[in-house]
């Protein structure tokens, strides 16, 4: 484990050496920890866990839209702090960060290709995201809010209904081959991904 004290030095190590985790402290000489991490985003898919004493919202929602994957705020708990430190290491460990499977549907992380069976199906940048999203989560409700925080970002400015028109383009493209439905409408409620009959 390498530790910096700076923010700059902090940089170099993490560009250099491709540590497994960064843990950033928001407050830090030199590169605060918010810049650090949109620095590190803009070349590394590193999990990044931020550590600040400052509570507010605006500064969760700052660390999130740089990019990074958690956030705790000071004190915390030993314990919490190991818990989410694996918890992050488990989500971006090799297996489970490159490839996402459900039913017969195949989704790749890396290459961004998806098949259904056997077909391969060709999506655009944001209909792979917004499939990489109902992958992470199946069987669980996404309200629209949810999808458009989680695949248009904190800071969108889209309205509410670019995430069923999307849904729509998923569908056809997934449904193309005759497939049955696997992303159903629960109504007044959001998307599941699910089997028809489960």
């Amino acid at each position: 484990m390498s530790r910096s004290h700076n923010g700059t030095d902090g940089l170099e190590r993490a560009l250099v050496t491709h540590p497994a985790l960064v843990v950033l402290d928001v407050m830090m000489p030199g590169l605060d920890g918010f810049e650090v991490c949109r620095r590190l985003r803009t070349g590394d898919d590193v999990p990044i866990l931020m550590l600040t004493a400052k509570d507010e919202v605006s500064d969760r929602v700052r660390g999130l839209e740089y990019g990074a994957d958690d956030y705790l705020v000071k004190p915390f708990a030993h314990e919490e702090f190991i818990a989410r430190v694996r918890a992050l290491l488990r989500r971006r460990s090799p297996e489970a960060r490159n490839i996402l499977r459900f039913a017969d549907l195949t989704a790749d992380l890396n290459s961004r290709e998806v098949l259904r069976g056997n077909r391969r199906i060709v999506l655009t940048a944001r209909e792979f995201d917004l499939l990489a999203a109902f992958l992470r989560q199946p069987r669980q409700v996404l309200s629209r809010d949810q999808l458009l925080e989680q695949v248009w970002g904190f800071d969108t400015e889209v309205e509410t209904h670019v995430a069923p028109v999307y849904v729509g383009y998923l569908r056809d493209k997934l449904e193309a081959g005759g497939e049955p439905r696997l992303i159903q409408t629960m109504r007044g409620a959001g998307y599941i991904l699910k089997e028809a009959n489960r």
